[in-house]
């Protein structure tokens, strides 16, 4: 009978057969993961955040927000000269264009000389293109909304006011000393298009300087590329982007 004891059970579950893991000196011959230079990490990081500005850029110029140029006393006082404005694009894509509205449009049929841009560059242009500069094309207008679709505009009551479908309009926006309008007027809107004027009306070609045009002066709304909604440009004139429709909170609704 034999006389040696069975090995106690450890827990070791290692197969005896297995190659021992490496030593410490064996482990370090194995090559090593090269490091990334600070410089070279620091210039890809600044790539990527550059990247995704002028993407975050270029999306909010193409959907939400876009940047205009007033080049023109038209709109005077509420838009200066030099203004740099921001405009809502999702308007009236999204949202409704009201009656006191301020909007900017494509002039599409050149009613206003329109045609061409400002003098500009290559690079001028690409920052356009991406959003991140005023656009300032010639052929983009800024006016305010005073009659929509189906509305009967026309000037002037015995105070000099003009009416939207027969309700006299105060209107508080315009250039001091300015009559609401010196040429009279009747024009119905018609369906899917805007009637609008300028608040310095004895600078402002608009939409009384076409009334024996097809469509009576209006513009389509399909034209219209959004609502301002804010002057970002000077800073001391940093602002809302002048639209008011308390003055025509009381006209009716147009008579189908």
């Amino acid at each position: 009978m034999s006389s040696e004891q069975p090995r106690p059970d450890n827990g070791d579950l290692t197969d005896p057969a297995e190659p021992a893991p490496p030593m410490p000196e064996e482990a370090e011959t194995r090559p090593r993961r090269r490091k990334r230079s600070p410089l070279g990490a620091f210039i890809i990081e600044l790539i990527t955040i550059v990247a995704l500005a002028i993407l975050i850029s270029f999306l909010v110029k193409t959907f939400l927000l876009r940047a205009f140029y007033i080049p023109s006393e038209s709109m005077q006082p509420t838009l200066e000269v030099d203004d740099r404005i921001a405009v809502n694009l999702l308007a009236p894509r999204i949202m409704e264009i009201e009656r006191g509205d301020v909007v900017v449009f494509e002039d599409t049929r050149s009613w206003w000389g329109s045609g061409g841009s400002a003098e500009s560059n290559p690079v001028q242009d690409a920052l356009i293109f991406i959003g991140l500069l005023p656009d300032t094309s010639a052929h983009y207008v800024v006016k305010r909304v005073v009659g929509t679709e189906g509305d009967t505009v026309e000037c002037c009551d015995e105070s000099g006011r003009i009416m939207v479908n027969g309700e006299p309009v105060d209107e508080p926006y315009l250039y001091p000393g300015n009559a609401p309008s010196d040429t009279p007027f009747e024009v119905t809107v018609p369906e899917g298009h805007v009637w609008l004027l300028g608040d310095h009306r004895e600078a402002s070609a608009d939409s009384r300087a076409h009334v024996t045009e097809p469509n009576s002066g209006a513009v389509p709304v399909e034209d219209i590329i959004g609502r301002t909604a804010a002057i970002i440009w000077p800073f001391d004139r940093m602002s809302g982007g002048g639209s008011d429709r308390d003055p025509f909170e009381n006209v009716p609704d147009p008579v189908q």
